[in-house]
């Protein structure tokens, strides 16, 4: 068994039960957070953005989030510049959720880190694991989306609405469906089909 916590284990990607005392008393910590943040004034944008900057790991400028959110930890979640996040946001961010510049984030979206073994002993056991999920700059996420453990969406992408994404989608395409599946492209091949007369 190796010598690391828990805590260590889960940060590094390895296979982890989440019974840290140091993950627990940061799990209620984001919660808290959480709560002020969904219960406060709807017209207190310093506050929210305040309380944000203490729960995030990053928060880029002119970026707005929209309560209700929930987080596990906060910490592993960045969030760049002029993005907007639409209510009812979920970071399962048990592993890090990077989400870019310029990003739209419809109602309803669920990111998910988390993973689960398929055995079923070890989840008996309670073991759990992580993997990063990347959102590129000016991408484009409709209402209801849930983007998996382990994907990265390239930049200027469109995922339709309800759409779950299992796999990694390119820069510059439009993705819909469960599984979500490429069904158009956007950008410089598009623009040269649609001006053709």
């Amino acid at each position: 068994m190796s010598d690391k916590t828990m805590r260590e284990r889960m940060l590094a990607g390895e296979p982890y039960i989440a019974d840290d005392p140091v993950l627990g008393e940061e799990s209620r910590r984001a919660q808290g957070l959480a709560h002020r943040i969904n219960t406060m004034d709807p017209t207190d944008g310093d506050g929210r953005r305040a309380l944000l900057e203490e729960l995030l790991g990053g928060f880029g400028e002119d970026s707005e989030v929209r309560p209700p959110l929930q987080c596990d930890y906060g910490y592993q979640t960045t969030i760049g510049a002029r993005t907007f996040v639409n209510w009812g946001v979920i970071l399962l961010d048990v592993a890090t959720i990077t989400i870019g510049d310029d990003v739209q984030i419809g109602p309803n979206v669920q990111l998910l880190t988390a993973t689960h073994p398929l055995e079923p002993q070890p989840r008996r056991d309670k073991w759990e694991a992580a993997e990063p999920i990347t959102i590129g700059d000016n991408v484009w996420l409709g209402g209801g989306v849930i983007v998996c453990p382990g994907v990265t969406i390239g930049a200027d992408t469109v995922v339709g609405a309800g759409s779950v994404v299992t796999r990694d989608l390119p820069p510059g395409v439009v993705a819909v469906g469960s599984p979500a599946r490429v069904v158009r492209e956007l950008g410089a091949a598009s623009a040269a089909v649609q001006s053709e007369p």
